[in-house]
Parts: structure tokens; sequence; C-alpha cells
């Protein structure tokens, strides 16, 4: 049981007390009251803290765009201009991501993903492998282009694990278009780019080797598939792969037998 009570002060304002009673043993119970809650004390800000931050603030005048929804340079309107030095992308960025969910009242748990996304990621890759698989490799990687788009449309609350698995699996796909397309500068770069994102992930490692072999640069090739053999020491497909440049490295290490005449 618990009552509220009003007492008012000298001043004349009413303050509250609240009492209550509880059991602490079959038969036994005392009251006891409570004062009003207490407020939380706000921390004190770090001085030296604080004039760093100041030392390194920096007004920009800016404006808005007619619909008042993103950030624009003052003199020029961009959103990022170099002349200004001001950079509003991933602020707009966030700011049209809002206003396109406007029931969004707060940033869902990071562990939620956008479905619709996943899907749109999914669907246009799909599409990419389809066309890969029938040789159309300049279709395919327009494919991998824009699903690679998709994937890091991703909104900022969600975890970047999923635009990593997403956008790495995409790019994957593109390198070996690339590769296939014999454009074995973007095929390598892409190849770096998937090890960048999931270093662990057998694929990228797996890409490049490919990537390298094609560039009759063995050796690199090598190193690349012991790299990811690191991470995954039973990969089926670096240690098939590496077994075969070995191969073909000690065959050209034999020395040429000519026979005589």
């Amino acid at each position: 049981m618990c009552c509220v009570r009003g007492l008012r002060d000298r001043r004349g304002f009413l303050s509250t007390t609240m009492s209550h009673s509880h059991t602490h043993a079959p038969g036994e119970t005392h009251a006891h009251s409570h004062g009003p809650p207490q407020q939380p004390q706000t921390p004190t800000a770090d001085p030296e803290l604080q004039a760093l931050i100041d030392a390194d603030f920096v007004t920009a005048p800016l404006t808005l765009s007619p619909d008042s929804n993103l950030a624009l340079c003052a003199a020029h309107s961009l959103e990022k201009c170099t002349l200004c030095g001001v950079d509003y992308l991933n602020m707009n960025r966030l700011s049209r991501l809002l206003v396109a969910n406007p029931t969004l009242l707060c940033p869902p748990p990071s562990n939620i993903a956008s479905t619709k996304l996943t899907q749109m990621v999914t669907s246009t890759k799909d599409e990419g492998n389809a066309l890969f698989k029938v040789g159309q490799h300049g279709q395919a990687i327009k494919k991998y282009n824009t699903a690679a788009n998709f994937a890091v449309q991703r909104p900022p609350w969600e975890a970047n694990q999923w635009m990593r698995e997403e956008l790495s699996t995409v790019v994957s796909n593109r390198s070996a278009a690339y590769l296939e397309a014999r454009d074995y500068i973007a095929a390598l770069a892409d190849a770096e780019m998937v090890i960048q994102l999931r270093r662990n992930w057998g694929k990228g490692h797996f890409r490049k080797a490919k990537t390298l072999v094609a560039m009759d640069r063995l050796e690199e090739a090598s190193g690349a598939l012991r790299l990811g053999l690191a991470f995954d020491p039973t990969n089926a497909e670096l240690l098939g792969f590496l077994s075969e440049i070995q191969a073909k490295q000690a065959a050209e290490k034999q020395p040429l037998v000519v026979a005589a005449n």
C-alpha cells in the first residue's frame, strides 16, 4: 500500500512525500516515507575538452533547398562545395531518409534491416547473374553496378554488416564479369574491394588470384591464396586453385629437353 501526501512549505508551495508499507516476513510490516524524487545531476563539461571543441568549431553559412529538406552552401547552393569548404552529403542523406519515412518516430534497432532494400539488391544481382551465365558480361556489369548502388543506400542506423555482406557479394560477381570481359585492372580493383569489405571471406582472395593468374602474375596469385587460407585454412576452392598454380609453376621450371638430330 502506498499514499502521497501534500505538504505546503513556508512559501505556500505544495510538495509531496510518499509513504508506503510492505511486508518483510509473514505478519511483519512497517511503513516509512520517501521525499521528492531526486533529479539527475547534469554533468559538468571538461573545460579542456570544451576548449578543443570550441577551437575546432567553424561557422558555415548555409541555405536550404526549395523544399527546406536539404542543406546547401549559401554561395553556390551545392550539397558539397570545395570553394566554400562544406560537405552536407551525409547529413542530407539522413534528411532524405527521414523525409521518405514520415512515420519513423525514431531510428529502429540496428539489427533490423530494410527488407525492401534487400530485395532490390538481391533481385538486381540475380539479373546480373543470369546475364553473366549467357556470356553478356557487359550487361551483367551494369546490373551489378545498380545492385551495388542499392547496397550502399542503407540508412546509417542499420548495422554496417548488412551493407558489407551485400556489397561484397555484388562486387565479387562484378569482378568475375570484368575478368571474363578481359578488363583485368577493373577485376583486380573489385577483388581488392571485396577483401577490404570482408577480409576473412575466401571469395575475395579467390577473385584476386584468378585475375593475377590471367595477368601471368603467378607468384602474387599464390600469395593471395595463402592469405585467404590464413583466414579459412580448409577452404576447398582456395586449396584447389593453389594446387593448380603450384603445378603450373613447377611445369614452367622444368628444363626444356631438346632431342638430338
